[in-house]
C-alpha cells in the first residue's frame, strides 16, 4: 500500500518535472501567442471553426501546428510566427510573389497574413485536383485552420518517422498524388520531402505547400527534378526500385514546358 504522504506530497522529481513543464509551456505561449495572434485565434474560435487548442503537433522555426478541439472532432491549426526567420529561407520566386502581393517587404505582419492566405488557397486549388492534402476550412492573419490527418485524435506520422509497410504501394500512391498536382491543378510542390507527407493508415497526405510553384514557372522543372531526385534516393533505400527520372516522369515531369522562359 503506497504511503499516504507519498499521494499526498509530491516528490521532488515529480515537482522539478511539473516546473519544466510548466516552463515550456509559458515557452510555447511566448513564441507563438502574442496578443495579435491571440486576437486571431478568438476570432476563428468565435466562427466555430474550433473550441480550444489542445497541444502542439510540432513545431519549428517558422511556426507551429497544433490540434484543437471542434465540435464532432479535431483540426489542425497552423500558426506563423510574427517575425523576418520564416523568410530567410524561402526561396526567390516566393520574394517576388510576396512583393507583388504586399508591396514592399518591410511589413513583417503584412508579408505573413500573406502567406498564410497562399497556403490556404493552394491547398484550395490541391483539393479541387483531388489532391491528397488537408482540407482547408479557414485562415485569418496568421492562424490557418486545416483537416486534423490522424486516426483517434492522434497525428499521423511523417514519413520520414515510420517504417513503411508496404513502400511500393506507397510509392504508386504518391506518384499519382504528385502527378494530379502537377497535371490537374498545374503547381510543382516545389518543397518536397519525407518530413512534408504524412501516412495515414498507408496513405500519403501532402502538407506544407505555401511554396507551391506555377508550373509555367521558369523554375518549376528544376524544382520537380529535385523533388525526384531526393525522393528516388528516399524510396530506393526502402527496396522500391526507381530512378530521379522514372519519378520524375511518374509524376508529371513530362507535361512541364521543355523550355523555360529566363
Amino acid at each position: 500500500m503506497p504511503d499516504p504522504e507519498e499521494l499526498l506530497y509530491p516528490t521532488r522529481t515529480e515537482r522539478v518535472e511539473d516546473r519544466r513543464k510548466e516552463r515550456q509551456q509559458r515557452k510555447l505561449v511566448d513564441e507563438f501567442f502574442d496578443h495579435a495572434t491571440l486576437l486571431a485565434v478568438g476570432r476563428l474560435i468565435n466562427q466555430g471553426q474550433f473550441q480550444s487548442i489542445d497541444y502542439p503537433i510540432s513545431t519549428g522555426k517558422e511556426g507551429g501546428v497544433f490540434r484543437a478541439s471542434a465540435a464532432g472532432g479535431f483540426r489542425a491549426v497552423k500558426i506563423y510566427r510574427i517575425g523576418n526567420t520564416i523568410f530567410r529561407h524561402v526561396p526567390p520566386y516566393v520574394i517576388e510573389w510576396l512583393r507583388r502581393e504586399v508591396g514592399a517587404m518591410g511589413n513583417t505582419s503584412r508579408m505573413i497574413y500573406a502567406w498564410t492566405r497562399r497556403e490556404h488557397t493552394v491547398l484550395t486549388q490541391l483539393r479541387s485536383a483531388e489532391v491528397r492534402v488537408p482540407q482547408p476550412y479557414a485562415c485569418f492573419r496568421n492562424v490557418l485552420v486545416m483537416e486534423f490527418i490522424g486516426v483517434d485524435g492522434l497525428p499521423a506520422p511523417p514519413m520520414q518517422e515510420i517504417v513503411l509497410q508496404d513502400p511500393e504501394a506507397v510509392y504508386a500512391d504518391l506518384t499519382t498524388q504528385l502527378k494530379r498536382m502537377v497535371v490537374s491543378a498545374h503547381l510543382v510542390h516545389g518543397d518536397l520531402s519525407p518530413y512534408n507527407v504524412l501516412v495515414l493508415e498507408d496513405r500519403p497526405v501532402i502538407i506544407d505547400v505555401a511554396q507551391a510553384i506555377s508550373t509555367n514557372h521558369p523554375h518549376a522543372r528544376e524544382l520537380l527534378q529535385r523533388d525526384a531526385t531526393n525522393f528516388a534516393r528516399f524510396f530506393r533505400r526502402l527496396g522500391v526500385a526507381t530512378s530521379p527520372k522514372e519519378f520524375f516522369e511518374a509524376t508529371g515531369g513530362p507535361e512541364l514546358p521543355a523550355e523555360m522562359a529566363s
